[in-house]
């Protein structure tokens, strides 16, 4: 039979709770009542459950993250940099995706509902803002990871998109790269939007405004991006650069430049968006927009344990610096 914190409460003559607050080390139990508590607790060989150990606070030491998919490229990154990042402090990690939609979103409400962590990491799936938000109102902790444009509602950790496409813009005037194409991710995520203007602006401010012929809406994948060269190829637009607003789509733009009979970067200039591991082995080797991905994961899991610490979130966004990463699809 397996032994309980009870039996352990009713053996040392104390409460449930103040056998977790020894568990806890938290130093609010008197010595010999502790001494007492330890030595039941080695006699019984108790094995603590995560629930037993967080009674006293009404806590599980556990974090929950909503995650879209895990089919995104960077995803990993920033889910290693929360459990890094947790474990340390010695929280588990409870992590749900929303790959079936509604019902994916409704497990995760019902996982919350029964109270199985102190507090939430969301990147925030399709139609998934409007829960969250509301779990946040309602007073869980929740830390939002990459807002993609859906505003400062929620406490958030992102990165300096605007001046990402700033810098992959400057890089290209300056090797003299003067008719480019941007391959967008979806134009309603607010991340795209304002890589875009970055990019944008900066051709604008050297006399170099770009048509709406030169932006192509694409989906973020390697097919989408060999498709976008074919387009242009079609339509007979002549470009001597490529930004694609991430690495996934920026390899699948080198393999359809590739296959046109082109040269990368003799005939076209390549900057992707990330700084993801396929970033390092395409041919030639992606120059792209480093986000400090797994930081960014980092960062967020820290402020949701400093608010469970009883820390305030802060107001306004934690924006990470983003900076270029030179390869050979650029330079040779």
């Amino acid at each position: 039979m397996r032994v309980t914190i009870g039996d352990v409460a009713v053996l040392a003559g104390v409460s449930k709770t103040t056998v977790s607050r020894v568990l806890n080390d938290r130093g609010e139990v008197d010595g010999e009542t502790a001494r007492r508590v330890q030595e039941v607790i080695d006699r019984l060989g108790y094995v603590p459950s995560a629930r037993a150990v967080g009674l006293a606070l009404g806590r599980t030491s556990t974090v929950g993250m909503l995650v879209p998919s895990l089919d995104w490229p960077w995803m990993s990154e920033i889910v290693q940099g929360v459990a890094d990042t947790l474990e340390v402090q010695k929280y588990g990690l409870l992590l749900y995706t929303c790959t079936r939609g509604q019902v994916s979103l409704d497990q995760f409400a019902a996982s919350v509902a029964a109270h199985s962590c102190d507090g939430v990491l969301v990147v925030v799936p399709e139609n998934g803002l409007g829960y969250v938000t509301d779990l946040y109102e309602r007073g869980l902790p929740v830390v939002m990871i990459d807002d993609r444009g859906f505003g400062p509602a929620l406490p958030t950790v992102a990165c300096t998109n605007l001046a990402g496409g700033a810098s992959a813009a400057r890089h290209l005037l300056e090797l003299g790269r003067r008719s480019p194409i941007v391959l967008t991710g979806r134009l309603e995520y607010g991340c795209v939007q304002e890589r875009l203007a970055g990019f944008a602006q900066v051709y604008r401010s050297a006399g170099r405004p770009l048509a709406d012929e030169q932006i192509i809406e694409g989906d973020f994948t390697a097919a989408g991006g060999r498709a976008a060269v074919e387009m242009a190829g079609r339509s007979g637009r002549q470009f001597d650069a490529v930004f694609a607003m991430n690495d996934l789509s920026a390899a699948g733009v080198l393999a359809g430049i590739r296959e046109s009979g082109r040269m990368v970067p003799d005939d076209v200039a390549v900057i992707g968006f990330d700084d993801v591991e396929v970033a390092v082995h395409t041919d030639p080797r992606l120059t792209t927009v480093h986000q400090p991905i797994r930081e960014m994961g980092a960062t967020a899991a820290s402020m949701l344990l400093a608010a469970l610490a009883g820390a305030p979130l802060p107001v306004e966004p934690t924006v990470l610096e983003t900076t270029l990463v030179v390869r050979g699809s650029t330079v040779p």
